[in-house]
Formats: C-alpha cells, sequence, structure tokens
C-alpha cells in the first residue's frame, strides 16, 4: 500500500495494532527515513499507549518499553553490527515475551525471529509519500 503522509502511516501501524496479540513480534525493514518509527507510533497508539507521540527511536538505548492494553517493546538494532552484540541484548527475551516486539532493522536478526512474525517493508517514494508492504507469517 502507498502512504501519503506520517498521519496515513501511523494509521496503517494503528490498524495493524489492533491484530496483535501478546507475544506478536513485528520486523520492520527499510532504509533510514522510511517510516519504521512513524509506523511504531501507530502501533503504540492502537496499543493504548499514553502519549504514542512520544515514541521515538531507540537508536541510542537499544530498546523502549512502553505501557498500553498490551506492553510495548521497541528495539533497534541500527548501531549493532554483530550477531554477539545482538544476542547480548537479550533479544529472544523480549521476542518471546509477554508484549508486542516491534524491531526495526530486524533484517539484522532475521534467523532469530520467531517462524510466526509480521514482517512489515518501507520504502520511501518522496518526502511524505511510503511504500509499506505488510507479509503476516502468523497463520
Amino acid at each position: 500500500m502507498i502512504t501519503n503522509s506520517a498521519e496515513e502511516t501511523i494509521l496503517v501501524g494503528e490498524r495493524l495494532a489492533k491484530t496483535l496479540k501478546p507475544g506478536d513480534t513485528v520486523a520492520l525493514s527499510g532504509n533510514l527515513g522510511s517510516g519504521k518509527t512513524t509506523f511504531t507510533k501507530g502501533i503504540g497508539r492502537g496499543l493504548g499507549v499514553k502519549d504514542s507521540k512520544r515514541i521515538n527511536s531507540p537508536t541510542f538505548v537499544l530498546i523502549k518499553e512502553y505501557k498500553g492494553r498490551i506492553p510495548l517493546y521497541h528495539l533497534d538494532l541500527y548501531r549493532l553490527d554483530g550477531l554477539q552484540e545482538i544476542e547480548n541484548l537479550a533479544v529472544e527475551e523480549y521476542i518471546y515475551g509477554h508484549g508486542i516486539t516491534v524491531i526495526e532493522w530486524a533484517e539484522k536478526i532475521k534467523n532469530l525471529l520467531p517462524e510466526k512474525h509480521i514482517l512489515v517493508k518501507f520504502k520511501a517514494m518522496s518526502w511524505d509519500k511510503r511504500e509499506v508492504i505488510i507479509e503476516d507469517f502468523r497463520d
């Protein structure tokens, strides 16, 4: 699908959130500035995260947790290069936990992702326009 603004990208994330259950993993893939964090704001809004507008990329802290009707764990693997660094974060504790885990730069851990997950690919087409492809591997 194509979104034509940040708000449209947020709405797509919000709609997806309504289908999520505890333990679901959402793997995000796309270049810098392609809409991954904006989409995560929508997931937060859909999960009832208070002040979801404040959701931002955890690039430097790597993991942020937000309280909603289901906990939201937001991981950003951009700065990590090796699988060992990623494993040291105990990523699997989040992935196999009781919340919703959203992972930016998930291609870095594709071998660690659960078989049943949602893959969302982003491509920036212009300043506001994004192509968003959602593949649901939960079934």
